[in-house]
């Protein structure tokens, strides 16, 4: 579609701008959802897996652990942003459906304040008490925590390019604990 759009001249960022308010009209959470998804997709430092994208999509900043219940399924994370992500069948990663995409979610003011959701993400994930029960002596198999390891390498990375309040205390607390 988007190369049959390029090649007869429509402005993309016009039909961007048009399925993001198509994703903000949808019923329920899905709004939420869908934006949600294409922050992560597009300003995560490297490519998330599907599972990492599920599970960071549960976290909820103020909880004390992950509920298994708010994670959604694959198909419900990638129908709520109406065809803009995809997973590479080949990497098992979640991608935006074209570079031009990417471009235009990482301009100023389309998606505010991502970086700063982004770590504070990450740390609320770090802190949970499953996480800090975790043994540095016997980790094993942390298949059930997929987040884990992309949360715990670049949180800082998201905190450099915008450093919340809220980030800063829970920073201090995984710290401290």
């Amino acid at each position: 579609m988007l190369q049959m759009v390029t090649t007869i001249g429509v402005d993309l960022d016009s039909v961007y701008i048009q399925t993001l308010q198509q994703i903000g009209e949808q019923k329920g959470g899905w709004p939420r959802l869908g934006m949600e998804v294409l922050m992560w997709v597009s300003h995560a430092v490297r490519p998330l897996r599907i599972d990492e994208l599920c599970h960071a999509l549960a976290v909820e900043v103020e909880a004390m652990d992950l509920d298994p219940k708010k994670i959604r399924s694959q198909d419900t994370v990638l129908g709520s942003c109406l065809g803009l992500a995809f997973v590479d069948k080949k990497t098992s990663t979640v991608r935006l459906i074209h570079d031009t995409l990417q471009e235009y979610l990482s301009r100023p003011g389309i998606l505010p304040g991502a970086h700063k959701m982004l770590g504070e993400t990450c740390l609320a994930y770090l802190n949970y008490d499953q996480v800090k029960g975790l043994s540095t002596s016997n980790i094993g198999d942390l298949g059930h925590m997929p987040f884990l390891k992309y949360s715990s390498l670049y949180w800082g990375d998201h905190a450099k390019v915008e450093l919340s309040d809220r980030a800063r205390t829970l920073a201090q607390i995984k710290e401290n604990s």
